[in-house]
């Protein structure tokens, strides 16, 4: 392992992984011989050979061939042989390490591939953590792209806190969410509360569509530097026993240890009022939410739960949010301001449309408000009319209110 070593790859290097002093010696071979094939891929090839040069195995040695990787791959064996040999006690320790009671599995850094049954638990690959391995090689990580393994978009704004109109108590709300953010870490931790206090903050939003539950969370990532992924429910809930549970766990797992926000954008899917078990269906529609309580509960990051209505979502989470925040409809004064932001500077209004009389007359959200401003302003480009009058603008809120349903 002289080889890696040489190439900074010691333990000031990995001191990052853990929240202490860094890997042990034991532990930074570890890492080590499991990012060895993703630097040379026939590093463990030539090690043998060296030792082989005729040819042959070395069983004691370990390793396995990938079904793309054509190099040898390290296994635990291959672990307890460089680090214990034959000392017994000692390849117990090494079994210890990759076991999931170790701080390798809690934060998801370093664990064994399963094996088949009756085959040596220590005959299973060495997997280490992809982003552990774009962090020790490119110095950073990247965040994860929407997959089938990874269900979940990330989801970014341009605008700002003063692009938004929110009422004083949803703010006073949001501004305790930003304050978990910004002290959570010193409570638990240099205030000794994590013996008492469950890890992670819940929060519902629940309001109707368009009232800005999605562009708050948004919002709040971009104002705490948290990156925000928005979870698409139609790819984690499945009609197969026991995949829902599966791919939450892979959700959850991949967020665990992130300052990441998790946005389930209306859950009532997934979070909806647990049934009277009449079948089968019934019965395990009622573990997976359950699973799901657990998972959201141990979770030490920030959750938001969206919805449209406050009573589609089960008793049971209700009592787990630490903050249930209403975006109601905006007042007609708050419409009065978001008409005004939301048309451009170029468009010009005819002196007969009235803001305060629009906003009275038509109970619009804000994000229709933003598409009748949108609607408009393309027009007002097609047509190369002189101005937006009252007529045209009240026929583009009519055609807003019929798509939305309100108006037949």
């Amino acid at each position: 392992m002289r080889a890696l070593a040489d190439h900074g790859f010691d333990g000031t290097h990995l001191a990052d992984l853990t929240d202490g002093p860094g890997p042990t010696p034991a532990e930074t071979v570890l890492l080590m011989l499991a990012l060895a094939p993703h630097l040379h891929p026939d590093f463990f090839g030539r090690l043998i050979a060296d030792h082989l040069p005729e040819g042959g195995d070395l069983p004691e040695f370990g390793g396995v061939r990938g079904e793309h990787h054509r190099g040898v791959l390290p296994t635990g064996e291959t672990a307890q042989f460089v680090l214990a040999g034959d000392d017994l006690q000692r390849r117990l320790d090494v079994q210890r390490l990759l076991s999931r009671e170790h701080w390798f599995a809690e934060r998801h850094v370093l664990r064994l591939d399963p094996v088949r049954d009756g085959e040596p638990v220590m005959s299973g690959r060495l997997i280490l953590d992809a982003e552990v391995v774009e962090r020790l090689t490119t110095g950073s990580v990247s965040l994860p792209r929407f997959s089938t393994d990874f269900p979940a978009e990330h989801i970014e704004t341009e605008l700002d806190w003063g692009d938004v109109v929110l009422q004083p108590d949803t703010q006073r709300q949001l501004t305790e969410i930003e304050h978990w953010v910004r002290f959570n870490d010193t409570l638990l931790g240099d205030w000794g509360m994590g013996k008492r206090v469950k890890p992670g903050y819940r929060a519902l939003f629940h309001g109707q569509p368009g009232t800005g539950k999605t562009l708050t969370a948004t919002l709040l990532g971009k104002h705490t530097g948290r990156p925000v992924f928005r979870i698409d429910l139609s790819r984690v809930v499945s009609k197969y026993i026991g995949e829902t549970e599966k791919n939450l766990a892979r959700l959850f797992d991949r967020a665990e240890n992130k300052s990441w926000i998790l946005f389930f954008d209306e859950a009532d899917a997934l979070f909806g009022k647990r049934t009277e078990i009449r079948d089968a269906h019934d019965k395990y529609a009622n573990q997976e939410i359950a699973y799901l309580l657990q998972r959201i509960e141990n979770h030490s990051g920030l959750i938001v739960l969206a919805t449209n209505q406050r009573g589609n979502v089960d008793e049971a989470f209700l009592r787990r949010f630490q903050a249930v925040i209403h975006f109601p409809m905006p007042r007609a004064e708050d419409r009065c301001d978001l008409w005004q932001r939301s048309f451009p500077s170029q468009v010009v209004v005819a002196d007969d449309v009235d803001w305060r009389d629009i906003s009275t007359r038509f109970a619009l959200t804000g994000a229709g408000i933003v598409n009748v401003a949108h609607f408009c302003a393309i027009e007002y480009l097609a047509d190369a009319t002189p101005a937006v009058d009252r007529r045209f603008l009240e026929s583009a809120i009519v055609r807003e209110l019929v798509k939305e349903g309100k108006v037949v």
